[in-house]
């Protein structure tokens, strides 16, 4: 088993939003914004916007659990600074980086456009030690699953969830985990559970659509019977449907790739598009650089559109 050392991601709001004069403003915002982007809020007292806008961008700040951090200057108390960065209203809000302005706005805005204002400065720092030491643990997970230490994989992904609750990656892998160990319930609680706002990332939606594929699996047939039934009948649609499903079960997935192209070349319209519906799914559950799914998708569309 891989440990997890990663602390968790939000940091105390104390160590991400203070209060700076002109005295600490070279050490709280240019030396600082040496690492990470520094959020400068120019506020007042009497200001009414800014009581709305100061504690909407702290709570943003601590969402982004250290990769942005904020101070707060009081114009009233700092007015050569003020004057020095050309403050003409308020509240103002400028974002530095490594020493220099990169982004701000004026006038008070809404909670979406605050998020996207945020988010953006969060993507300048690039991942933190602790994004950066789970998606490594992420990693050694996926690991072990390909390589068949299933039970391992699964306790790994449930100990980055446990650091992380909204890592997409470690859902997608602890589903999968269960999928590989036929425990169908589970998996599909575990996906159930998904946090609404990583419910649609890309693995997630790769381990719906590898449970699917495995659920469905469990209603066909033995192999060489499915084979048997093609061999016979080469325009037994259901069969040659059922020895896809099949032969993706059986880890075959480039082969059931292949006799849903024959299928969909056979009758596209065969069960409202059953073909092209389950070639969909399976490419759902690779990842989108897979030479299987890469090859299968350039096959599909060449015969979509000939």
């Amino acid at each position: 088993m891989l440990e997890l050392n990663a602390k968790g991601k939000t940091a105390p709001t104390g160590d991400l939003v203070k209060d700076t004069s002109e005295a600490t403003f070279m050490t709280d915002v240019i030396e600082a914004s040496g690492s990470v982007p520094v959020i400068v809020d120019f506020w007042a007292p009497w200001c009414g916007p800014c009581r709305t806008l100061g504690p909407a961008l702290e709570k943003a700040v601590t969402e982004a659990g250290g990769k942005v951090r904020m101070v707060k200057i009081n114009v009233d108390e700092n007015q050569a600074i003020a004057a020095q960065l050309r403050i003409q209203s308020i509240p103002t809000v400028y974002a530095f980086f490594q020493g220099q302005p990169v982004d701000g706005f004026q006038g008070a805005i809404g909670p979406t456009d605050i998020k996207r204002f945020v988010d953006n400065l969060a993507a300048m720092a690039g991942p933190t030690e602790e994004e950066a030491s789970l998606a490594e643990a992420v990693e050694a997970a996926e690991t072990m699953l390909a390589e068949g230490a299933v039970v391992d994989a699964a306790q790994t992904f449930a100990a980055i969830i446990a650091e992380d609750n909204r890592n997409a990656a470690a859902y997608g892998g602890f589903a999968r985990a269960h999928v590989a160990l036929k425990d169908f319930d589970q998996a599909e609680a575990i996906l159930n559970g998904v946090p609404a706002e990583i419910a649609d990332a890309p693995e997630v939606e790769a381990a719906r659509a590898a449970l699917s594929l495995a659920l469905q699996a469990e209603k066909t047939g033995p192999l060489n019977e499915l084979h048997a039934k093609v061999a016979a009948d080469p325009g037994d649609h259901q069969a040659r449907f059922d020895l896809a499903t099949a032969l993706h079960a059986a880890g075959k997935t480039e082969a059931a790739v292949d006799e849903l192209l024959e299928l969909f070349r056979r009758d596209r319209d065969w069960n409202e598009g059953a073909a092209r519906t389950q070639l969909f799914t399976i490419f759902d559950a690779l990842k989108p650089q897979d030479p299987v799914a890469l090859k299968g998708r350039r096959r599909l569309s060449s015969m979509m559109f000939a």
